[in-house]
């Protein structure tokens, strides 16, 4: 199918003193720039079909509200175009897409696990934290790192080899923040397949792990032209049936119902009737991918700055809710749950008590159910509810700081 694509493209290259990328070549730097594997897939011309079939797809997606309140999705052009629907409707000189791949996969309890009663769940991407090197401080505790960030240094590392080894091409770099749907174009450089839950799946890696993007002026020649990953899901459908809100059907995702838009991305109130489905989550969610059988053999990472901080697995809701802002600060500056913001922070951990069912947690509630902030109060005032009807005598230990 990419053979078609290609033949879209114009023969000659964009710079004169710049030779053709080669897929050997890409990943062995990549790979020198601390990723796990890397592709390379060509951008299809706007009238080729697989242009056509995204940009439509895309487009479908929007106007049913599958993005919610995810606005910077919604962004046009002044023809009214999508932005994020094709990457020629932002860079009309891009001819090829480097996609990096970088395995997060910690040796850690999924979040179907049993877990510590009183416990929430932090989705498996957001725990990456760096140990601080000096001999002088072993002890010293983990600070968070964002993969945003950490990804973004590796792609310009790579950018800069790329330079020096083939000569100047136009480019970006870019890690979820670029006008481009990056599991799209990790299907065309073939590094793996969509799934059922629209994660891409990889045959070793399953789905743990990041994907960081690179447009380029460079012309891949038809020699260097992946294959597509065949889709190995088969019958299976365990993610969709895992899904506690019901936001998967096959190869389909419905953002305004995943435990991951809701707890991130959603401001003020979280619908009442997937309040019961958010469970224990308390910053996106893995459920999904925690049922995957592709995921039962992925490999461990062994990615220093990606490495989990222990007390950010299964944490207990009383240490967290005992964080004033300072102290979230603290713990989440520069980690991905910063997104969620102090106060979207603490609604999802009233909704998480609430789903707890113990009573511990009510003078909690009952002090949050006062808040000023109108989502927090509202979500504490349906947690208590919830606890009242359930009646739920909570008898367990405290929780502690880890």
């Amino acid at each position: 199918m990419l053979s078609l694509v290609f033949s879209h493209l114009p023969s000659r290259l964009c710079q004169s003193n710049v030779v053709p990328l080669a897929q050997s070549l890409v990943d062995a730097l990549a790979r020198e720039a601390g990723f796990t594997l890397a592709g390379v897939a060509v951008i299809p011309a706007r009238d080729a079909s697989e242009s056509k079939e995204e940009r439509t797809r895309f487009e479908q997606w929007i106007d049913f509200g599958n993005a919610g309140e995810m606005e910077y999705l919604k962004r046009r052009n002044e023809n009214g175009e999508l932005i994020r629907s094709s990457v020629r409707t932002a860079f009309p000189w891009a001819q090829s897409v480097i996609v990096c791949v970088a395995n997060y996969n910690a040796d850690q309890p999924r979040s179907i696990d049993p877990a510590p009663e009183g416990s929430g769940w932090l989705a498996r991407y957001a725990w990456s934290g760096l140990r601080p090197g000096s001999e002088s401080e072993p002890a010293a505790p983990m600070r968070p790192t964002d993969y945003h960030k950490v990804l973004l240094k590796r792609l310009e590392a790579l950018d800069a080899a790329l330079r020096q080894a083939i000569g100047s091409f136009e480019s970006r770099c870019y890690v979820d923040t670029g006008p481009l749907v990056e599991r799209v174009y990790a299907r065309y450089a073939g590094l793996g397949w969509t799934g059922k839950n629209t994660c891409i799946l990889n045959q070793q890696l399953g789905s743990w792990f990041f994907l960081g993007v690179i447009l380029t002026s460079l012309e891949l020649p038809a020699a260097e032209l992946p294959a597509f990953a065949p889709d190995r899901c088969g019958t299976c459908t365990r993610c969709i049936d895992a899904c506690p809100t019901q936001a998967l059907t096959p190869y389909q995702m419905d953002a305004t119902r995943c435990i991951s838009y809701l707890t991130i991305e959603k401001r003020g109130a979280i619908p009442e009737d997937l309040r019961d489905g958010i469970g224990r989550q308390i910053f996106g969610c893995d459920i999904c991918q925690d049922v995957c059988p592709w995921n039962n053999k992925a490999p461990v990472a062994s990615d220093p700055e990606l490495s989990p901080r222990p007390e950010l697995v299964n944490p207990a809701l009383d240490w967290l809710a005992a964080m004033d802002d300072r102290e979230f600060g603290a713990w989440f500056f520069g980690s991905p749950v910063k997104r969620a913001r102090f106060d979207g922070f603490r609604r999802n951990l009233a909704i998480a008590m609430g789903n707890s069912g113990l009573a511990r947690f009510r003078p909690t509630l009952e002090a949050w159910s006062r808040s000023a902030d109108p989502a927090l109060a509202e979500a504490s005032a349906w947690a208590l509810r919830k606890q009242s009807a359930t009646d739920t005598s909570g008898l367990a230990a405290v929780g502690r700081r880890p």
